[in-house]
């Protein structure tokens, strides 16, 4: 039996970074020539394939550009590939300005970007300002697809839909912004189903690459393997729960993760993790107060670990509201405890269901 210790020593894998956005300079790097300036633009061999692969693989893909937007847009519709770019930034801004409002706007981190540029006035204009994209010059266009940092370790049916779920969620956001009323009233729109349930087989490869991709609402960073999930999964002294939302707008596929170790007295959260997509939906007090609900009626103490880091406080916010208090640390750990006295109820916008 391996040690929740020693699964922790093995599966903290900080320094393991890969790439979720791709964003493309257009004038002589997606395309042969300029667009303004010259008759007719090609674009590079072989573009069209390297798009396609980068959005099965589920790394979303951007511009930063400077151009004119409606000449350009009309340029990318001609070609079939407007639709595979999320918040395009086409002005006369510079490109460093570009890449920092895309991460705002998938509100991912700059160290999960990677950006393509032919100038090397560019490049290297981002590197000073944003030192943690990765800049890649054009001329390496054709090597990318080869890059570790390019290649998850599994491609998973969320990674195959990502691109189409962050435009549902660009539908929603333009729906919210236009909506009259308070944020409940809104939230009520959207009939929004949430669910929580133990992870089957064909679930973890997806679980693994929630460890890895989740940075911001991730309560310890603690990554976990496959093999290491398919244990917890499996094992007496573990609980593994996954958590899946869907709404009017569709599916935003499995964004939630919850390891508890088990003793016969007390429970440890030692991972809760959310997509930064569901941020606003509330879904993080229901996963925890169902974890408080399971420990209440297993007659068990409920105490959790945190990491502090840089991108996390809203986790520790997240414990703090849900009735958590510190009791302790250990380290660079936060050790919280529910007393399971205040159990909240699910907003009744959410229609909550649990599936052994």
């Amino acid at each position: 039996m391996i040690s929740i210790q020693e699964q922790d020593l093995n599966s903290k894998q900080k320094d393991k970074k890969f790439v979720k956005c791709v964003v493309w300079d257009l004038d002589n790097t997606l395309w042969h020539g300029v667009l303004l300036e010259d008759k007719e633009v090609s674009l590079r061999e072989n573009i069209i394939n390297l798009i396609h692969t980068l959005d099965n693989r589920g790394i979303l893909q951007s511009i930063a550009s400077k151009n004119d937007y409606a000449t350009t847009i009309a340029k990318l519709e001609e070609f079939g590939l407007k639709e595979y770019f999320l918040y395009p930034q086409i002005n006369w801004n510079s490109k460093a300005s570009s890449l920092q409002e895309i991460a705002k706007l998938l509100n991912i981190g700059m160290d999960a970007i990677a950006f393509i540029d032919d100038q090397l006035f560019e490049l290297e204009e981002v590197k000073f300002t944003c030192p943690k994209i990765l800049c890649i010059n054009a001329d390496e266009i054709n090597n990318i697809l080869d890059m570790p940092i390019m290649n998850p370790r599994f491609i998973t049916d969320d990674s195959r839909i990502r691109r189409l779920m962050y435009i549902s969620d660009i539908e929603r956001q333009n729906a919210e912004k236009e909506f009259i009323g308070t944020t409940d009233e809104f939230l009520a729109t959207l009939n929004m189903n949430f669910t929580i349930s133990s992870p089957q087989e064909e679930d973890l490869q997806r679980a693994e690459e929630l460890t890895l991709r989740t940075n911001q609402l991730n309560t310890t960073g603690y990554t976990y393997s496959y093999d290491e999930l398919n244990h917890f999964r499996q094992s007496e002294n573990h609980k593994l729960l996954i958590a899946s939302l869907e709404d009017k707008y569709g599916s935003y596929g499995k964004i939630g993760l919850i390891l508890i170790e088990c003793q016969p007295q007390s429970w440890t959260i030692k991972l809760l993790l959310m997509s930064c997509r569901v941020m606003s939906r509330g879904v993080g007090t229901i996963m925890l107060n169902h974890v408080v609900s399971l420990a209440q009626s297993n007659d068990v103490r409920l105490l959790a670990e945190f990491v502090p880091n840089d991108r996390n406080r809203m986790m520790y916010i997240s414990y703090k509201f849900a009735g958590f208090k510190e009791v302790d640390k250990n380290g660079n750990s936060v050790i919280f405890e529910n007393d399971l006295t205040r159990i909240q109820a699910v907003p009744g916008y959410v229609q909550f269901q649990v599936i052994d």
